[in-house]
């Protein structure tokens, strides 16, 4: 959630970004007399435990003949702390139910508006062109005998599928490549659970506007993660970091669930938008100051790893209203798909400063050794997905596939993959 302070302190910051989002911006003026009502209840509660103490150390000295009078007023004292602690504990709630559905505060410099209001960075590279009629991703994964979305369709319905032999192979390698990258730039890597308990998935934030989009277990009261950055996020929770030497950097790898809510007709042909895939996820928790710097960086390692592969791309600055509920500014890395004549992304980096740390209340000690709130950050090195920008850039005319350069090692050393 964001800085109480910045709410009592600076309420027009949190209406502007609010109407940036196209949120309601109402909700300010509803949490700051909320805030007030629950600061004077904090206050009275005070007020009155004091008098009790007060009263109680004066009882047992008190006459015989004031103490009867003395105790009645006690237990009347009693009552009254009772109320005002029902009140403050009621106030406290309805303000903190209410200030966990407000979004992260935007970047002043995020462009405003909705979905296809970004602002393009920059280009990298040449949109793919062909001297003959490209085939789509499926086509070709199916005669390299890389997929097979009937079986998937028929084990465990539609938008599932079975990667298959050098499918299986691309995804693996893909991810490996991711890893050693991630090694190599000082990430740990890190195999993390499927499955989180509520007030994880809670304090990174998709339990408000993405909630339809996770898969929840009644039965157990757990979350299947659509990320890794759910487990990361929650690895430190109620934890004193130590960031005197740097940012702790994990990569994450992990298959990802999500349900594709409202997305029906969308994508349904192939792996574009699909239920399960596999993802390496980078996560980082850094000091506040250094977090702008640091998303630069994960930017820097996404585009990295994308020249890897050797896909056209652009970057993008992601619009306002099309932020997640963490993020503070997020930069997607949008890959060309020739077949589709357009970007789709590939890479995502969000800035997410301060807010889920201090819902799962991660800190770190200053240079005076107070304990301050972290900054949290994510972003993408390799999804399933990228498998569609590879083979739809690198087909040639026979249906075969050209391997990446440097993927080639992480797939068995193959430089071309043949139709069966």
């Amino acid at each position: 959630m964001i800085d109480p302070r910045t709410l009592r302190e600076d309420p027009e910051a949190v209406r502007a970004s609010q109407r940036a989002r196209g949120e309601d911006e109402g909700v300010v003026d509803k949490l700051l007399s909320l805030d007030t009502r629950r600061r004077s209840s904090i206050a009275a509660a005070d007020k009155l435990r004091n008098e009790q103490k007060l009263l109680g150390k004066q009882i047992p000295k008190a006459p015989p003949a004031e103490k009867q009078q003395l105790l009645a007023t006690a237990k009347e004292l009693a009552a009254q702390v009772k109320a005002a602690e029902a009140e403050q504990n009621t106030s406290s709630e309805e303000f903190d139910q209410l200030f966990r559905t407000v979004p992260n505060l935007v970047h002043p410099d995020a462009p405003v508006g909705g979905e296809d209001d970004f602002a393009v960075l920059k280009h990298v590279g040449e949109p793919t062109k062909f001297d003959f009629a490209p085939k789509d991703h499926l086509e070709l994964l199916e005669a390299l005998g890389g997929v097979d979305m009937e079986r998937g369709a028929k084990v465990s319905g539609s938008r599932f599928y079975f990667l298959t032999g050098v499918g299986a192979q691309l995804q693996l390698g893909l991810l490996n490549m991711a890893i050693a990258q991630a090694l190599e730039n000082g990430f740990t890597p890190m195999i993390t659970p499927s499955l989180v308990r509520p007030e994880i998935m809670a304090g990174t934030g998709f339990l408000g506007q993405h909630s339809s989009e996770i898969y929840h277990l009644e039965d157990d009261d757990l979350y299947l993660v659509g990320t890794s950055e759910v487990p990361l996020a929650g690895f430190h929770a109620d934890e004193i970091l130590d960031l005197n030497d740097g940012p702790n950097r994990y990569a994450g790898w992990s298959s990802c669930y999500r349900r594709e809510a409202g997305s029906y007709g969308k994508d349904t042909r192939g792996i574009i938008r699909v239920h399960q895939f596999d993802k390496v996820e980078m996560f980082v928790y850094a000091k506040p100051a250094d977090a702008e710097a640091e998303h630069e960086r994960l930017l820097g390692w996404e585009e990295q790893m994308l020249a890897k592969i050797e896909v056209p791309y652009r970057v993008i600055d992601t619009a306002t209203g099309d932020l997640g509920t963490s993020a503070h500014r997020k930069f997607d890395c949008e890959a060309w798909i020739p077949t589709q004549d357009t970007y789709r992304e590939l890479t995502s980096t969000s800035n997410c400063t301060t807010f889920q740390a201090r819902r799962l209340s991660v800190r770190y000690r200053d240079e005076n050794g107070k304990p301050q709130i972290a900054a949290t950050l994510n972003g993408t090195l390799a999804t399933t997905r990228w498998i569609v920008a590879i083979v739809e850039n690198h087909q040639q005319a026979d249906g075969s596939v050209r391997v990446p350069e440097a993927l080639r090692p992480f797939v068995g050393g193959k430089e071309v993959l043949t139709p069966r």
